[in-house]
């Protein structure tokens, strides 16, 4: 493996920044050179956020250039499209299929619904998983760890060339003491449940 490309998106509140974090510090663990990049708006608002995490021997720039992601991990669904550019017809796009609907700001928008947004996904890319990381994660007690749902169904589907367990011990030192059992726990729930359309 010469690079691995994964943008990393969502909106204000769902983790995105931490998925990364723990992406990019488990890669650090494996010796491999790691480029993180954050783009945020109104990320305490609902706002959408990006983060790319690019890993590989020549890595220099942050950010994933159009049409080069391996993966595109949406952990809402109309973000996810936003950032369709940086795809290719093999690029992986993983999507949470629970929505979040406009803030406020933006209530004379039109949200499309999910059917729609996969068949312009699928416009870019037929290599679509699904799953419902915001019910698993309420079912689990906490909606807040989403992220690591999210990030369990990554490690399955994504081929990341980072172990599981070296993921596993990111997450450990990248959350406060007392939501290491819950994060794992939502961590594993998602590699479990990760489902291919």
């Amino acid at each position: 493996m010469t690079e691995y490309n994964v943008v990393l998106t969502g909106v204000g509140g769902q983790g995105v920044l931490l998925f990364a974090e723990v992406l990019g510090v488990a890669a650090v663990k494996e010796g491999f050179n790691v480029r993180v990049s954050e783009i945020h708006g109104m990320a305490q608002r609902g706002g959408a956020v990006v983060s790319d995490v690019r890993i590989g021997e020549k890595m220099l720039a942050p950010t994933v250039l159009e049409g080069t992601a391996d993966a595109i991990v949406g952990l809402e669904p109309m973000e996810a499209l936003r950032n369709i550019k940086c795809a290719n017809d093999k690029t992986l796009v993983l999507l949470n299929i629970a929505t979040v609907k406009p803030s406020a700001t933006s209530q004379n928008t039109s949200y499309p619904e999910l059917r729609t947004i996969i068949e312009k996904i699928r416009l870019f890319t037929e290599n679509i998983a699904t799953i419902d990381s915001t019910r698993i994660a309420e079912s689990l007690g906490n909606v807040a760890v989403q992220n690591m749902v999210m990030l369990g169904a990554f490690v399955k589907v994504g081929n990341f060339p980072v172990k599981s367990e070296t993921i596993k011990d990111s997450i450990c030192e990248s959350v406060p003491e007392r939501f290491v059992e819950l994060n794992l726990k939502a961590f594993e729930a998602g590699y479990r449940e990760i489902s291919r359309r």
